[in-house]
């Protein structure tokens, strides 16, 4: 009798261990929530865009500088209220560099052990941040074995794999609860075109544009979502086709985005249109933007302004007025030795003066013109 008595006391103090943990470590993220809760929404002048407003959010001005910083706080928050993530669990992520930064940001303050599977040709930059942090990087030479190898290390550690390709769209809730998308427009109500004609995003795990797609079908916006896919990727593949197992066999040069295989995050139903960049373009794009910024921007967000300059040029040809959106993903700080580099653009064949030149003409001007 007396045994079969104390058994209850025991279980719940064991719970009360455990969640002791877990609302401690919550406390911790919404504490970081708080203190980065939003970023600024730039509003750069351009003198040949007539009509037509362009708005870029800054996510680069994250504690971790880019946009991951949200996605990787709400991996955790999911990892942790499902029960997966608990005091020592050594963490694993799949990932080419941003992610991984900002999930060794999170797992430091937890005090977790985190490893971050990626590709040898991740900029040393990134590299050197997760090992600041505490983080391990494991190499491998083929992207697609990045996904199989981080399952393996989780299982091999008694682990938890973060996942970010297969999590990200359901860890953020597409409602709002201070997403990027509910920020979006609410940083927009009192600008000229507070409802945005086009948002526009690159797609890495598809997550950040299945939640900006869905909000804008939630709040019944006229908006339309465009996303930008690059060379060696398969999404643009995908929407177009409907085949969502489309591969390919070579890997994106434009770090953070771009898959050789569909993320199962990436949710074509909400892409109202997408159009492919060429890397050149996207890189001559990061140089031309930054130029004017007066400060550096990652080759995702030159991506993702070649396509915001490419939907200015369309609404100014048919005498449509309104604005665009998109974002800053990160600082190009981190691409000192690639992107910024003449050699690394030259031994990679990579002609960007093209580009450059016609966006150049095309920002002073508002005339549009086809690179053959």
């Amino acid at each position: 009798m007396h045994s079969t008595a104390s058994c209850p006391s025991i279980v719940r103090m064991q719970e009360r261990e455990d969640r002791g943990w877990t609302r401690r470590a919550i406390s911790i993220l919404q504490g970081d929530g708080r203190r980065s809760s939003d970023t600024h929404l730039v509003n750069p002048a351009f003198n040949g865009l007539k009509d037509v407003s362009i708005y870029l959010k800054d996510e680069s001005t994250h504690p971790t500088g880019s946009l991951k910083h949200r996605l990787a706080r709400s991996l955790f928050l999911y990892g942790i209220c499902n029960g997966k993530i608990g005091e020592g669990t050594t963490l694993v992520e799949a990932s080419s560099g941003s992610t991984a930064v900002s999930e060794a940001y999170f797992a430091h303050l937890l005090d977790l052990p985190f490893i971050a599977v990626m590709r040898h040709s991740t900029s040393r930059q990134k590299i050197e941040a997760i090992e600041r942090l505490g983080g391990r990087c494991h190499f491998v030479e083929d992207a697609g074995a990045l996904y199989d190898t981080a399952a393996q290390i989780a299982e091999d550690t008694g682990g938890y794999y973060l996942d970010q390709f297969t999590h990200a769209e359901r860890a953020t809730d597409w409602r709002g609860n201070n997403n990027i998308a509910e920020t979006i427009f609410e940083q927009m109500k009192e600008e000229a075109h507070p409802e945005p004609t086009w948002v526009v995003m690159s797609a890495g795990t598809g997550g950040t544009s299945a939640t900006i797609g869905r909000y804008i079908r939630y709040r019944n916006f006229a908006t339309r979502l465009c996303v930008v896919d690059v060379e060696d990727s398969v999404f643009y593949d995908a929407w177009l086709s409907g085949d969502r197992t489309v591969t390919c066999a070579n890997s994106s040069r434009i770090e953070g985005i771009g898959r050789p295989r569909v993320e199962p995050s990436f949710i074509p139903g909400v892409v109202d249109h997408m159009i492919r960049v060429p890397d050149a373009a996207s890189i001559a794009a990061m140089h031309v933007l930054s130029e004017r910024l007066y400060r550096r921007v990652g080759g995702s967000t030159g991506t993702n302004f070649f396509g915001v300059c490419w939907l200015a040029s369309c609404m100014m040809k048919e005498g449509k007025a309104g604005s665009i959106v998109s974002l800053i993903c990160d600082s190009g700080d981190r691409y000192t030795s690639t992107y910024y580099d003449p050699e690394w653009l030259k031994d990679n064949n990579i002609d960007i003066e093209p580009y450059r030149e016609m966006l150049t003409s095309f920002l002073e001007t508002g005339q549009w013109r086809n690179i053959d």
